[in-house]
């Protein structure tokens, strides 16, 4: 079989090992040390490179399947849900506020499946992608969480950053976007 055919392309498995890299986020947030939380990021960060990267082959090698169409979507739900969800305990993220954000998911997935039902196909908007881009970087600066510094030689403070402050920046950007977004696929569904 060629890398070009069949259910299991590059692009597929990409995909499939976003979903795998679930669990191994959730295990390292069991941790709310500064190491997990980084290689937290760096997991979840090659994560979000692949979900680009298995859409951009898909596409370029025409390898278009129904499962990918399929997997592609709930492998970024379940890793935003399950960084999410992770960083509650840890007081990087609003509870109230992830609930928002994962009850939009599920209200979009099930208005997409009774439109799929019915023939009626709803594609990504690009307000939902910008929502999804802006999720992935606010989860990134909330899993490295603490403050980093650099220093020009070993006295002076060059530049210093908080990640929460970042991350919590473009977590609201995101929640925004979500709740907008969502509200999108609601009018949308209702005039189909």
């Amino acid at each position: 079989m060629s890398m070009r055919s069949g259910l299991l392309n590059l692009p597929n498995l990409l995909t499939l090992g976003r979903i795998a890299a679930v669990p191994l986020i959730v295990i390292l947030l069991l941790s709310p040390s500064r190491e997990a939380g980084f290689w937290a990021a760096a997991v979840f960060s090659l994560a979000a490179v692949t979900d680009w990267l298995d859409g951009w082959l898909a596409r370029r090698w025409q390898v278009v399947t129904v499962l990918g169409k399929f997997l592609d979507p709930l492998a970024d739900k379940l890793i935003v849900m399950a960084a999410l969800i992770m960083l509650i305990p840890h007081d990087r993220a609003p509870a109230w506020a992830v609930f928002v954000i994962l009850a939009r998911e599920m209200v979009v997935t099930g208005l997409r499946s009774i439109a799929s039902s019915e023939g009626i196909v709803i594609a990504a908007s690009d307000l939902g992608k910008f929502k999804t881009i802006f999720q992935m970087v606010a989860i990134i600066g909330l899993l490295l969480h603490y403050d980093y510094y650099w220093f020009f030689g070993l006295r002076w403070e060059l530049f210093h950053v908080s990640m929460h402050n970042a991350g919590i920046f473009y977590f609201w950007i995101a929640f925004a976007l979500t709740a907008w977004s969502g509200g999108d696929y609601l009018v949308s569904s209702c005039k189909s």
